[in-house]
């Protein structure tokens, strides 16, 4: 059972995402996939529509996995093992989660369940780099996700011109400088498939 974390800060497409992933891992059928969402209500859909199509979805809410509710994080991961025994977990932690943390509470459930780590895909938002990485503001905590990511995904790229795609990349670089960086766009698909080839071939 594979556990993949899909971070970022509030608004940079977590949850369009992990639906988009969640759909095209599970295919027809081939593989089970369950998501564990950190923020209630963040899904768009129904839960049950998506267990209806083969996966499963739980919430947790009442703090972040990576502090308040991590010991809940690993009793939902060991839950799923347990009565689903899905291939893949994804993962929506809160917007101000930290990827490394949330590792170390999948690790917790790795006692009780067999699992491996996928990577920690981590998103920025490419329309409001100057936000995202203001110091005064949010730069500390985004800063943060962008190190501890084994893949950044610059999201909303059709939303803006190459020049700032590049930008973004080149900034996200001095933070970072093993993790791959690619372009994301769920409104054209752009940059799924290599995300998918990713997770499905990862190994720690």
């Amino acid at each position: 059972m594979k556990i993949t974390q899909v971070a970022g800060f509030l608004g940079c497409g977590k949850t369009t995402l992990m639906l988009t992933l969640s759909k095209q891992l599970a295919g027809d059928g081939e593989r089970r996939v369950a998501l564990v969402v950190n923020e209630i209500g963040e899904i768009p859909v129904d839960g049950k529509v998506i267990e209806e199509s083969g996966m499963r979805v739980k919430d947790i809410g009442g703090g972040c996995i990576c502090c308040e509710v991590a010991s809940t994080f690993a009793k939902t991961v060991y839950g799923l093992y347990k009565d689903f025994h899905p291939d893949h977990v994804l993962v929506e932690p809160t917007g101000v989660a930290v990827p490394h943390q949330v590792k170390m509470a999948a690790r917790m459930s790795g006692r009780d369940a067999k699992i491996s780590l996928g990577p920690a895909i981590v998103l920025f938002d490419v329309t409001r780099p100057a936000e995202l990485l203001d110091m005064a503001m949010l730069g500390q905590l985004v800063v943060t996700q962008l190190k501890d990511a084994d893949v950044v995904a610059i999201s909303k790229v059709d939303a803006v011109d190459e020049r700032a795609t590049a930008e973004a990349s080149q900034k996200i670089r001095e933070f970072n400088e093993r993790a791959e960086i690619l372009n994301l766009s769920s409104f054209t698909g752009q940059g799924v498939d290599r995300i998918i080839e990713i997770i499905l071939t990862w190994e720690v």
